[in-house]
């Protein structure tokens, strides 16, 4: 029984890699929005988690953003068909945005049961249009997710790095927005069964925020995974935000 369930897993995952896969794996900029039609304008909400006693550091919360995002994409609903999938296939066919926003107390206790995965101190959410989201999420402040840098997480020599530029001075939400966009984006670059392992493994990876001289370095590297930002908010259109490396 395990075993069969483990295969079904296994088979679920591949699936929803492989929507991945084939929606993202094209140019961000021939997908379309148009704000006259608010099923257009879809994104994935991020909630984080920021209680006023030892709230976590600005890295925890970026790289809870990051496998908390690629999560849901690889989560083995999105492999069936049904809402995540359909969700998901939704976002992928739009400009993918992410928008993350403040939660603490009660507030983060009452998300919880809406659809997402939560890692840590961030929990990431099913995509929707902009004017479906959840009234428990949209009444969730934007702004406000600013945190301490604190303490960076031990370095993982065996799991993948995702790396922010550090020049463009992005917010907490800009910046696990962007966290987010690379996890995705790396496993959309590898094999299916690369995937699976670092599924199966919780997606375990490296975040670091590094001054442009030595993200341009990791950048120019020929496995380095660049994330384009669209330009919508704080740093111009087409900027390389992050990148991940495997």
């Amino acid at each position: 029984m395990g075993s069969t369930l483990a295969r079904m897993t296994e088979q679920m995952i591949a699936a929803a890699h492989q929507l991945l896969q084939d929606r993202v794996s094209g140019d961000y900029k021939a997908r379309s929005e148009d704000a006259r039609d608010p099923q257009t304008v879809q994104a994935m909400q991020l909630a984080i988690n920021l209680p006023k006693q030892d709230p976590p550091s600005r890295n925890q919360v970026l790289a809870d953003a990051a496998r908390a995002a690629v999560a849901v994409c690889l989560d083995p609903r999105a492999g069936q068909d049904g809402f995540w999938r359909d969700a998901l296939d939704a976002w992928y066919s739009h400009r993918i945005r992410k928008v993350a926003r403040r939660a603490r107390n009660k507030a983060w206790d009452d998300v919880q049961a809406l659809p997402g995965v939560t890692v840590g101190n961030v929990r990431a959410f099913v995509p929707s249009a902009v004017s479906e989201v959840p009234h428990a999420i949209a009444k969730l402040q934007i702004k406000g997710t600013e945190v301490e840098q604190g303490e960076v997480l031990p370095r993982d020599p065996h799991a993948p790095l995702i790396a922010l530029d550090a020049s463009l001075e992005m917010s907490a939400g800009k910046a696990a927005a962007q966290a987010g966009h690379a996890s995705m984006l790396l496993a959309a670059a590898r094999d299916t069964a690369w995937v699976q392992r670092w599924a199966e493994a919780g997606f375990p990876l490296n975040m670091r925020e590094l001054p442009r001289e030595e993200f341009a370095e990791l950048a120019a590297r020929p496995e380095a995974v660049a994330v384009r930002d669209a330009g919508f908010t704080e740093v111009a259109p087409g900027s390389t935000t992050a990148i991940a490396i495997a």
